[in-house]
């Protein structure tokens, strides 16, 4: 029997689908090689599997993805004699895989494209995927928590991969509101074992009170994040000191600083359930002695950085990566700042149905559409972003909100029949998807795109951004 949580979901293909997984893993000993997407759901993946796999005293490879890429996976797996674990990716592929023979099992998220799943894959192949069991990959489970869980089948020992479960939920935005479904169940379990701690606080980073807004990305404060002499400011008419630092705020303060950037939040028509990143409950690792706010961003910023096996080497306990990622952080925090000032001072180009731009920053161009989505672009359109080199495919990377979703919204199906029909390829989550596209059809990929917007959300989604 497993040795996992069988009973957090009563549908049997969740402990079908982990002990498959489970025992083609345990059925092979030996090295195996990890792939995974280099952003901070995929290394916080990575983090546990890696971390979960040393315990069993099974040598590892790893290797990281940096978007929709097929021929990539072809060439991994053409080129690899080890069984394949594959983390935050991967259900676009199961054709591949199937038609090899070694072991691969898929810990992936992400929504099925035409093709085998489930059942219809071969022996060798697992596929793990909350979809199958009906759970929400884009709200209640993603590839770091899911990735945790399927650690914990293994061994409940690895109760203590919570903080690379939250660094990748965090990472994809899963915490915004508080944690949901079965995501609320995991962190909830783990406190109960004391390997999390929930807290009150603010979303505040930094020594001081005024450069922890001047540098602050989520939230992105209009006219203060960015702005280091207007934050200072900013503070000083609530009475407050600029060079206080955020922790030790008497409660009186912190309520009232609180209380000033959400107006400031409402003021620029963010929508409240972005604006509760600032105040909601937060959680301490205490083995750590990080917030997992703060593992997110260090671990996202290696990746982005080009170095995703430091966020990975951090969670292994390498006593040096903490501060390459720490000088990474401080770099992809200031890029990431650069490209919202560069949305707010300079706006965005729109189409009918979507806003999009380009973006020079080829590894942060996702992060900035989902922050200025959140806290810069009119709500109504979702936004795509652009990044390429010259003669070299475009990376485009889309983002939209949960109220577009209710409405019908599906960037997922946009990316991918958008992008095949340019002879490039897509997918992802309805809220938030990328795509590959070759040089020079990012025209045509944006009117194929909008007429896929104009059949989803129809005529309330007109308007100038």
């Amino acid at each position: 029997m497993p040795s996992g949580p069988d009973g957090f979901v009563p549908d049997p293909r969740y402990s079908q689908e982990f002990e498959r997984a489970r025992s083609l893993l345990l059925g092979h000993p030996g090295r195996w090689r990890v792939i995974y997407h280099y952003d901070a759901d995929g290394i916080a993946s990575a983090s546990s599997a890696l971390r979960a796999l040393a315990r069993l005293g099974d040598p590892v490879q790893a290797t990281a993805l940096q978007g929709v890429e097929r021929e990539r996976m072809a060439g991994l797996i053409a080129g690899s004699r080890t069984p394949l674990l594959v983390v935050d990716t991967g259900a676009s592929w199961l054709d591949l895989f199937a038609r090899q023979s070694r072991p691969v099992i898929v810990l992936d998220h992400h929504r099925y494209p035409p093709g085998p799943e489930g059942a219809a894959l071969p022996a060798h192949v697992a596929m793990v995927n909350p979809l199958d069991w009906g759970v929400d990959g884009m709200s209640e489970l993603c590839a770091s928590t899911l990735t945790w869980l399927f650690t914990i089948f293994l061994d409940p020992l690895n109760w203590d991969n919570a903080p690379w479960g939250l660094s990748g939920a965090i990472g994809d935005r899963q915490h915004v509101g508080g944690f949901r479904g079965l995501n609320a169940r995991l962190v909830e379990e783990a406190a109960r074992r004391s390997v999390l701690v929930r807290r009150p606080g603010l979303a505040l980073f930094g020594p001081t009170v005024a450069g922890a807004i001047a540098t602050s990305i989520d939230p992105f404060y209009r006219g203060l994040s960015g702005h280091p002499e207007e934050s200072a400011a900013f503070v000083r008419t609530l009475g407050l000191e600029p060079g206080a630092a955020p922790a030790q705020l008497p409660p009186a303060d912190a309520r009232r600083l609180a209380d000033a950037l959400r107006a400031r939040l409402a003021a620029s028509h963010v929508l409240p359930e972005f604006a509760t990143v600032l105040d909601q409950d937060r959680w301490f690792v205490p083995a750590l002695g990080l917030d997992a706010e703060e593992i997110s961003n260090l671990q996202n910023a290696a990746g982005r950085a080009g170095m995703p096996g430091v966020g990975i080497a951090f969670a292994l306990g390498d006593p040096g990566a903490l501060g390459r990622a720490r000088t990474a952080e401080e770099s992809w925090r200031a890029g990431i700042l650069a490209g919202l000032r560069r949305i707010e001072d300079g706006g965005v180009n729109s189409l009918e149905y979507l806003t999009w731009f380009e973006s020079p920053d080829t590894t942060l161009a996702g992060t900035q559409a989902g922050l200025a989505m959140n806290y810069l672009l009119p709500p109504e359109r979702p936004v795509f972003v652009f990044t390429s080199s010259l003669g070299e495919a475009i990376k485009v990377s889309a983002r939209g909100t949960t109220r577009l979703v209710d409405r019908g919204l599906d960037l997922a199906n946009v990316c991918r029949e958008a992008a095949g029909e340019v002879g490039g390829e897509g997918g992802g989550h309805r809220v938030a998807a990328g795509a590959t596209i070759p040089p020079g059809h990012r025209d045509a990929f944006l009117a194929g795109a909008d007429r896929r917007l104009a059949a989803q959300l129809g005529p309330a989604a007109r308007g100038g951004p």
